[in-house]
């Protein structure tokens, strides 16, 4: 993931997921060098397989 878009997949993830700070902060801290962050929530059940095809469908749209 690059660092660029990083701020608007949090604000992504926030204001049209719905998901908590403290979720996101939890997954950033989970994952490691080469961990995507969607993958991270997935794994954890803080988003659903619904939500993850949304985060990487804006992903796509938004390189």
């Amino acid at each position: 993931m690059t660092p660029i878009i990083y701020p608007d997949l949090i604000r992504f993830l926030q204001d049209e997921l719905l998901v908590s700070a403290s979720a996101i902060d939890f997954a950033i801290k989970q994952r490691g060098d080469f961990e995507p962050l969607p993958m991270i929530l997935w794994q954890y059940g803080l988003v659903s397989l619904e939500q993850l095809d949304r985060i990487y469908d804006w992903l796509d749209s938004s390189l």
